[in-house]
């Protein structure tokens, strides 16, 4: 079930982004008076299609990793004279242009769309208090302790730890200052905190910027009380029942189900816990065996266990909206930043200084899917419109095969007064379809070792 569900929600988020390019292609092709004979959804033989009042086909084709708009173009095949006027070639360079640029536009435009829905909908999220910092930690060095709420990082305003942790990846491989402002409490002055980077995190696999500096986030006391068991989990098999307090895991007294039951099941599984409970007052223990199951590329234990109802302190859960109006420039500006980001990570990966294992394929890209898809509709806007920035950025590239690498060609013919020659665009595509193919092998390769580990 779980794989139907993660194969649904990649085809769901492919299938919209691959649209939605497509679309930009199409719109402005048809503006520019070119004649559209088929806009396609997928690749291969059509599972449906038809077509329209002005003889375009459309198609749903059967291997749904791409898509594409094919135009009446005489590189392609014969003309009807009759139609010379609508062909893709017989346009000027500036329609050319514009008709190659609306696919990436419009995988921006649908980026700023998504984080315009979150920010009229609103997030909650918790306050990034700092909980205990690391002994000669980076963090600890600078003078950050446990208590403290980040507000700012590098002059950027941090309201979550999502906010936190992309401030944090900007830094990957660097050398030099980060500047981090902290409150102690609610309408206390902002201190300043200088941390000391050097080649911070180079080259690692799979960081995690939070922890690696030595910072963790606030936990509050939570009894180790429990509010669910899953049916058909490893914690039912067991014999756990609502409402049982849990005391000790394999004779070790617990009193704190976020610090001490969570990690102690997570780093078992498929090993047996004794579980000792107090169940109506009564002492019970119970053998407890953690089903393994896949996160971040690491086997962690899961029990199917729900904590019972706790209250967060006042002040640690933030509501996150903006009105419609004022969401405009808050998407607007989100999507300009992962672009921003996209790049700069782009060339931190070329130069070694952010390690190219973290490049990910279509494996990595479904798992992320279904995962944001089970954590609810903000994760899953926030999955399309990060996907989305990337596609488009990714066809922005000068790349011989990609958007950017026709639009340098036709960069040049507008500077030239005449398109390159015939050669040289062919050189250019037989490297640039090498270049993506091994791309793309490498990528796959990163998300099969990712499995293997």
């Amino acid at each position: 079930m779980d794989l139907l569900f993660t194969l649904l929600a990649t085809v769901v988020a492919l299938g919209l982004l691959v649209t939605i390019h497509e679309y930009g292609h199409f719109w402005v092709a048809r503006r520019c008076g070119v004649k559209v004979l088929r806009f396609s959804v997928g690749f291969g033989p059509a599972l449906y299609s038809w077509y329209d009042k002005r003889g375009t086909e459309y198609a749903i084709a059967a291997i749904p990793l791409g898509g594409y708009v094919k135009m009446l173009d005489e590189r392609e095949g014969p003309v009807d004279p009759a139609e010379l006027d609508q062909a893709f070639n017989r346009k000027d360079v500036k329609q050319r242009i514009a008709v190659v640029a609306a696919g990436p536009v419009a995988n921006f435009l649908l980026a700023i769309v998504a984080f315009w829905l979150i920010a009229v909908f609103g997030i909650t999220t918790l306050a990034p208090v700092l909980g205990p910092v690391e002994s000669g930690s980076v963090a600890e060095r600078a003078g950050l302790v446990q208590g403290l709420e980040v507000v700012e990082v590098d002059g950027t305003p941090t309201r979550s730890w999502q906010d936190v942790n992309l401030q944090l990846i900007r830094r990957l491989g660097e050398t030099g200052q980060m500047q981090i402002k902290a409150v102690e409490s609610a309408g206390a002055m902002p201190q300043n905190y200088t941390l000391v980077l050097s080649d911070w995190l180079r080259g690692t696999d799979q960081p995690d910027p939070i922890s690696a500096l030595g910072l963790s986030s606030w936990q509050p006391d939570v009894p180790p009380r429990v509010g669910e068991v899953s049916a058909g989990g490893a914690a039912e098999a067991a014999g756990l029942q609502a409402d049982d307090l849990i005391v000790s895991i394999d004779g070790e007294p617990v009193d704190n189900w976020l610090t001490q039951v969570v990690p102690a099941i997570q780093a078992n599984a498929d090993r047996p816990l004794d579980i000792g409970i107090e169940r109506d007052g009564r002492p019970m223990t119970l053998n407890l065996v953690p089903q393994g199951r896949e996160q971040n590329g690491q086997v962690s234990g899961f029990a199917g266990l729900g904590v019972a109802a706790f209250e967060w302190p006042e002040g640690m859960i933030r509501e996150i909206d903006y009105n419609p109006l004022v969401a405009i420039p808050v998407a607007v500006g989100k999507t300009w930043d992962m672009t921003v980001l996209t790049l700069e990570s782009l060339k931190k990966m070329l130069t070694g200084l952010v390690s190219a294992k973290n490049l990910s394929g279509p494996i990595t890209i479904a798992k992320v899917a279904g995962a944001s898809a089970k954590s609810g509709p903000e994760s899953f806007l926030n999955f399309i419109a990060y996907l989305s920035i990337s596609l488009g950025v990714l066809n922005l590239l000068p790349i011989p095969v990609l958007d950017g690498g026709h639009l340098v060609y036709y960069a040049a013919e507008w500077i030239r007064g005449k398109p390159l020659s015939e050669r040289l665009q062919a050189w250019g595509l037989q490297i640039g379809v090498a270049l993506i193919a091994c791309v793309m092998l490498f990528a796959i390769f990163n998300d099969i070792s990712r499995l293997g580990s």
